[in-house]
């Protein structure tokens, strides 16, 4: 049964949004994997705290995810 994990950054989605990339994810997962396996996918939306997450140039912050949200 297939697992999908997604980390975004704390305070960014809204719970209503987060129930939209839940079943967005799974549904999008199921039009390549077939009805039956979209139905036995879960999808998990893990929330990072600001500041925990970064690369080798920056540490990303809830404030950066909500400017680059907003853009579109």
């Amino acid at each position: 049964m297939p697992l999908i994990d997604i980390h975004v950054l704390e305070g960014v989605f809204s719970d209503e949004e987060k129930a939209r990339i839940i079943a967005g994810t799974a549904k999008a997962f199921g039009e390549v994997a077939g009805t039956t396996m979209q139905q036995m996918t879960s999808v998990r939306v893990h929330e990072v705290k600001s500041g925990h997450w970064g690369g080798a140039e920056s540490i990303w912050t809830t404030e950066r995810a909500l400017e680059a949200k907003a853009k579109g």
